[in-house]
């Protein structure tokens, strides 16, 4: 088959839930592999493998440690092997977004500056991750809500 303005004859063949997925597993890869780009992420000489010490900033912005960008990576990875199917990918999506959701509490109830800071996260970091928790539910709920558990319409 041939591409149409529509999209690849693999992408047809997938559902939202699958597609959301991917789009969550390529964003998070790029974003692990940003985190250790100097430039990109600004203060690299300081990345540290983990804890609030670590003063690297991706994009200038987002408090980021070897550890955070770790998970980024293996979060994009989950994203993308679980999106072969429409139930992995709405499993990813569903609790990767109640993960970012407990970080995210998580982020606002420790101090900032204490050791148990350990991923690191900053403000930045809080209000994304409230972000991806509330996105991700959003369209494990939205995109699955006419399926039955099989992936099929109901």
């Amino acid at each position: 088959m041939t591409e149409t303005n529509t999209g690849s004859a693999q992408n047809r063949g997938r559902t939202n839930i699958q597609k959301a997925s991917l789009a969550y597993g390529v964003v998070f890869l790029l974003v692990g592999v940003m985190g250790f780009i100097p430039g990109i992420t600004t203060n690299y000489e300081s990345l540290a493998g983990a804890g609030h010490h670590s003063e690297a900033l991706l994009l200038g912005i987002f408090q980021v440690s070897i550890l955070h960008n770790v998970v980024h990576l293996l979060y994009g990875v989950a994203g993308l092997l679980l999106a072969r199917s429409a139930g992995g990918a709405r499993a990813f999506m569903l609790w990767g977004g109640v993960v970012y959701l407990v970080l995210w509490i998580y982020g606002l109830v420790i101090d900032g500056e204490s050791t148990a800071n350990f991923v690191p996260l900053n403000n930045a970091d809080n209000w994304l991750h409230l972000f991806l928790g509330v996105t991700m539910i959003g369209l494990a709920l939205l995109l699955t809500r006419s399926r039955d558990r099989a992936g099929r319409p109901a």
